[in-house]
Parts: C-alpha cells; sequence; structure tokens
C-alpha cells in the first residue's frame, strides 16, 4: 500500500512538471514566439494559456506596447551652416516577432541597429532644412519626414516607428550669446521701424488737424465777418430810418461825436480862421452866432499858452 502511494505521488510530481514544462501564459500586453530547437515554429498573439512540447521547444516573449528608443545628441549643421545640438528619441512596437528575433532580438540590438539609423535620417532632414525651419516654422513636417525615412529600413527588422521627436535643438553654447545678440538687434531694429511709422502717422494726422482747424478759423473769421457787415448794414439802416425822422438832430448827435473824437483834452490845437466855411460849420453848435465883422488873425483853441488873439474859450467836451 505505502509503495502503491510512493508510485501515485512520483507519477503526480512528474505530470505536474509535465504540465509545467509544457503551459506558458501570454499576458495581454505579449507576444511570443515557439521555438523547436532553436528554430521559429509559431508566433502566438493570443492572450491566455498556451502549450509547448517540454524540453523540444522553447518560447520567447516579446512586448506589444510602444517602446522608446533614445538616441544621444548630436552635432550637425542646418542648411544656413547653423551648427546644432540635436537631442532626439523615436517610439517603435514590434510588429512581426519572427523578423524581430532574428535580425535584433532584443533592446540592445534596436539600439545598436536602428539608432544610426534614426541618427541619419536626423542629419538628411534637418541638415536640408534652415535653422528657423527646424527649431520652429516646419518643426513637425520635418518630424513626420523623419519617421518615414526611418520607418522605411526599419520594417526590415520587424518593427514600426511610430514616432519621432525631438527633445532639444539647440545651439552650441558658444553660437547662442551672438545668435541671441543678432535676435535682440533685429527686434530692436524692428521697433524703431514701427516707431518710425508711428511718428510719421501722427504727424500727418497732427497736420491734418492743423490744416482743418486753419480752415475752420477761416470759415469762422469769414461769417464773423460776414455777420459784422450784415450787422453794421443792418444798424446802419436802423440808424437812417431813426435820423431820417429828425435830420437836425442826427446832424446835431453827429457833430457831437466830431468833437469827442477831434477835440481832446491836454494834446489838441486848432489854428484855424474865424471867417473859413470849414469853422462856422463845424463849430456852429458852439454859438450860433458868430459875426462875419469880428475878425483875428488867428484862434487857437488847447490847453497850453498860445500868441496872437484869441477867439472866445470854446468848452470842449468830455468823453
Amino acid at each position: 500500500m505505502r509503495r502503491l502511494m510512493m508510485v501515485i505521488l512520483v507519477a503526480l510530481g512528474i505530470g505536474a512538471v509535465g504540465v509545467y514544462l509544457s503551459a506558458f501564459i501570454v499576458q495581454q500586453y505579449q507576444q511570443a514566439l515557439v521555438l523547436e530547437f532553436g528554430k521559429p515554429k509559431r508566433i502566438v498573439d493570443q492572450a491566455g494559456l498556451h502549450w509547448k512540447l517540454p524540453i523540444v521547444e522553447t518560447v520567447e516573449f516579446f512586448d506589444k506596447r510602444i517602446l522608446d528608443l533614445d538616441t544621444t545628441p548630436q552635432e550637425l549643421f542646418s542648411s544656413d551652416q547653423n551648427k546644432l545640438i540635436v537631442d532626439s528619441f523615436a517610439r517603435y512596437r514590434i510588429v512581426d516577432p519572427l523578423r524581430y528575433y532574428q535580425t535584433v532580438r532584443n533592446d540592445l540590438g534596436v539600439r545598436s541597429r536602428v539608432g544610426p539609423i534614426l541618427d541619419s535620417a536626423l542629419r538628411r532632414v534637418l541638415g536640408s532644412a534652415s535653422f528657423a525651419d527646424a527649431v520652429r516654422d516646419r518643426r513637425a513636417e520635418l518630424m513626420n519626414l523623419i519617421q518615414q525615412q526611418v520607418n522605411h529600413e526599419a520594417r526590415n527588422f520587424g518593427i514600426e516607428v511610430v514616432d519621432v521627436r525631438t527633445k532639444r535643438v539647440d545651439l552650441p553654447p558658444q553660437n547662442s550669446a551672438s545668435i541671441y545678440e543678432r535676435m535682440k538687434t533685429d527686434r530692436q531694429r524692428e521697433a524703431a521701424e514701427f516707431r518710425a511709422r508711428g511718428e510719421e502717422a501722427a504727424r500727418r494726422i497732427r497736420a491734418e488737424a492743423d490744416r482743418q482747424v486753419a480752415v475752420m478759423k477761416a470759415e469762422a473769421e469769414r461769417d464773423a465777418r460776414r455777420l459784422r457787415g450784415e450787422g453794421d448794414a443792418e444798424r446802419a439802416r436802423i440808424s437812417n430810418e431813426a435820423f431820417s425822422q429828425d435830420p437836425e438832430f442826427y446832424q446835431f448827435l453827429r457833430s457831437m461825436e466830431a468833437y469827442e473824437t477831434a477835440l481832446r483834452r491836454g494834446d489838441t490845437r486848432l489854428v484855424i480862421s474865424p471867417d473859413s466855411a470849414t469853422f462856422r460849420d463845424f463849430f456852429r453848435y458852439f454859438s450860433e452866432s458868430i459875426t462875419e465883422t469880428a475878425r483875428v488873425p488867428s484862434v487857437t483853441t488847447g490847453s497850453t499858452g498860445t500868441t496872437g488873439t484869441t477867439a472866445p474859450n470854446i468848452a470842449l467836451p468830455q468823453r
């Protein structure tokens, strides 16, 4: 009985070892290549439990996920002869496990075989583009072109390159200072041009405003003169209508205004002949009786002493 139990236990142990050696599990993110004495036999890309011949067959597992390929920074020249330092990386996935196993086998093989291809594509594409295109203007387009070139050769290794990107595209430290200074000078020149355009526009606007002000002033002066002329004409018309009702009073009023204007206190000297018609007409409101027989050589009116015979004192009107 004891011997039978030992046989059963041994049989179960051998069976368990056989099952262990014959079964393998493929995860969701994996794919497997089954080898028979080192020769490829089949590819398993379905997740789950699978079987193989123990000892005779072995299994190699490969990742289905997107993997990274980093490269070392390298120096290259752009089309405008700017020296660039480029640090890039690629993302790939294994699409043909058999060819991948036969060519590169693992990540180290990918770095040694596909890495130089990526570096060469970077040199070709970025070397034919300008610094501004590589850094700013056409960066995405250039990365897509690099991806296509790398992917064309990487399919020979059973992988597909899904993306290529640059971590850094920069100038060497010794060139950065001069480039930044040149960029600063360009920006200052553009700022000076903008200021000059602004000053020109400001002068043009001020000149136009001054012209409009001059035109408005001239038009206003013209209208003011026209209105003053119309007002003077209206005043004259009203005065004529008013004075035509009493011409004698009008003459008296005009004579008083003439006296006030012609005979000013302190600085007026008037030398006339008493028998002159001008004297009689001008001073006829000072005295209504000036005899023609009163002949006097001269008449002096003023505030200072005079020589000769003086006419009767004439009261000057006060302003």
